[in-house]
């Protein structure tokens, strides 16, 4: 069985957050979703666990920071080319995301980022691996 990996976030509103998340194109395995959580697919190993924060405190002690105003993470994707970057940070604006940071291009890598309805910071990226600098 391969390894995969469950980001779990703490979300405010779950109906706005997976409509979200749906609307950037990645589905809802409705197997491992329910009224305090739900399981977003980013590929066959990376998914999101969108859980409301009342259920999210049930796993920690500690406090559950406000997103939108402390950063709690980065989160990165890469995709296969920079038109679909550019997509999805359209996307996710369009959905109810932030267009957060202006574009960032080092010849070999371009990157962008857009901030979730629950202000979670995702880092969209290409990044042509045949050009990357010997000394990054």
């Amino acid at each position: 069985m391969e390894t995969k990996i469950f980001l779990n976030l703490a979300v405010k509103d779950l109906n706005r957050a997976v409509k979200f998340f749906n609307a950037l194109g990645f589905s809802t395995n409705l197997q491992f979703t329910n009224d305090k959580g739900a399981c977003i697919v980013i590929s066959k190993t990376i998914n999101i666990m969108l859980l409301v924060e009342e259920f999210y405190q049930t796993f920690t002690d500690k406090q559950i920071c406000d997103s939108a105003k402390v950063s709690e993470t980065l989160i990165s994707i890469s995709l296969g080319t920079r038109t679909e970057v550019d997509e999805m940070i359209e996307k996710a604006v369009k959905a109810g995301g932030t267009d957060y940071r202006k574009a960032q291009d080092y010849g070999w890598m371009y990157q962008r980022t857009f901030l979730d309805p629950d202000g979670h910071h995702w880092e969209v990226f290409y990044m042509d691996e045949n050009q990357i600098p010997s000394q990054v």
